[in-house]
């Protein structure tokens, strides 16, 4: 016959063993009394975490093959268009623009666009650099929309109290593979008649309500750069159901050169280009990467929501929740926002070097976009203050005051892609290494 267990009874039997207890509004669990490493005692995981990118002779064969055609340029081969088809098959998207890297990929969309000086596009501060820079080479003026610190992505119950007369296009993010809320986004971007580009950067095969993460908008953003889920070092796409526009991202990619240019004709369809196409060394690794991405996508969802599960029982660590509309998280990151409270007080950045002591490599994420000092100097720069006037630079920092993603970053916990990758016990020792450091957080605070 079975013990009947009670709280009291089990939390003597954890004292018999020498376990601590802990609690939060009523609920008891049990935790580890081992030393943290960072005062000396053993570390949680001494091993390595699955190393990335991942390769194999796949790999290594499509870029020999390459390399011997002597066909490096997508003009000459066939590889950059072989990817820009698979890549619209896995999507779900009628077509793909292949470049050079992800901020190509926001910058060749933006400029089809038409985007430009005098425009304000609206963009959530809680995200990499690249999404902003690709507004300010248009000269176009920068609307920093709060974050949800829930989901780490932009609010989007915020977004129509941000628009103006002015407003030419909705830029949201699907930060670390997490979706914004699209249904919201699309709402308020119909209503106004305004474009959306998806910066879909760091989403490979996340999803909203069953379509993938890039195909919601008027076009969608992809970066391959090294730390990426699908990985050819740099390299980016556009895609779209709008073939007019794909043109035109095309056009805008290949220095205003149409698609199927013959040989060198020099007929120029766009006044205002660059030169953001991939090359064929790209287009082929990314065809060998293809092979394995749907697999691991499925791990890292598998294992970020049982890591979710975990963490969300330790108190001060709130896992990002995910909007009802996001069927697959791609889980490019990690995220979590670290509560000192029920640390003793503990700093994030004490708390970071604890659990980086433990083996388990860790970051604070973004600090506030809005705020970077190199965005107010070219705000104040001759050419903004032209084209934009006294008034508009004067206002704008009380008009991007952004109180909930400033309180974000001072929070935010990051775990990379590839930490997701291994085994579930891999889950189960970051858990364990965040519990002992909560158990040992007033010695460490004192230390």
């Amino acid at each position: 016959m079975k013990p009947k267990w009670t709280r009291r009874s089990f939390l003597a039997t954890a004292a018999m063993a020498g376990v601590g207890m802990s609690s939060y509004r009523g609920r008891a669990f049990a935790v580890s009394p081992a030393k943290p490493a960072l005062l000396g005692g053993q570390a949680t995981c001494n091993g390595t975490w699955p190393s990335w990118p991942v390769i194999d002779q796949r790999d290594e064969k499509a870029l020999l093959e390459v390399l011997h055609s002597g066909k490096w340029y997508c003009g000459d081969g066939k590889q950059v268009d072989r990817f820009e088809e698979a890549y619209a098959k896995l999507t779900g998207a009628k077509h793909c623009v292949a470049t050079c890297n992800g901020t190509s990929a926001l910058f060749a969309s933006l400029g089809a666009l038409g985007i430009g000086p005098g425009d304000e596009v609206i963009l959530p501060p809680y995200t990499f650099v690249a999404t902003l820079n690709a507004v300010m080479l248009q000269y176009a003026l920068p609307v920093f929309v709060d974050t949800d610190p829930e989901t780490f992505e932009i609010d989007a119950r915020k977004i129509e109290a941000a628009i103006t007369d002015s407003t030419a296009l909705l830029l949201p993010v699907h930060i670390g593979g997490n979706a914004a809320d699209m249904d919201a986004v699309l709402a308020v971007a119909g209503k106004h008649k305004l474009p959306v580009v998806e910066d879909a950067c760091q989403a490979h095969l996340g999803q909203w309500r069953g379509h993938k993460l890039g195909t919601l908008g008027t076009t969608g953003c992809f970066s391959f750069q090294a730390s990426k889920n699908l990985n050819s070092g740099e390299g980016g796409a556009v895609i779209t159901d709008d073939a007019e526009l794909a043109a035109k991202c095309y056009a805008f990619h290949n220095n205003g050169r149409a698609p199927q240019v013959a040989s060198y004709n020099f007929t120029y369809h766009t006044a205002r280009s660059s030169n953001l196409r991939m090359t064929e060394f790209q287009g082929s690794l990314l065809m060998a990467q293809m092979t394995r991405v749907r697999q691991q996508s499925n791990t890292r969802k598998e294992n970020g929501d049982y890591l979710s599960t975990l963490l969300r029982e330790i108190p001060g660590i709130a896992p990002a929740k995910m909007y009802d509309g996001c069927t697959h998280n791609a889980y490019h990151l990690f995220m979590f926002r670290y509560h000192a409270e029920p640390f003793a007080g503990l700093s994030r950045d004490r708390f970071l070097a604890a659990l980086r002591a433990e083996g388990i490599p860790a970051s604070g994420g973004y600090s506030p976009l809005n705020k970077a000092e190199f965005l107010a100097a070219t705000l104040n720069s001759r050419s903004y203050r032209k084209i934009y006037g006294e008034k508009t630079i004067a206002e704008w920092a009380e008009r991007n005051h952004c109180p909930e993603n400033d309180r974000l970053c001072e929070e935010a916990v990051w775990f990379t892609q590839n930490m997701l990758l291994g085994p579930r016990s891999d889950m189960d020792r970051i858990a364990k290494a965040i519990r002992k450091i909560q158990t040992n957080a007033a010695a460490l605070a004192r230390a």
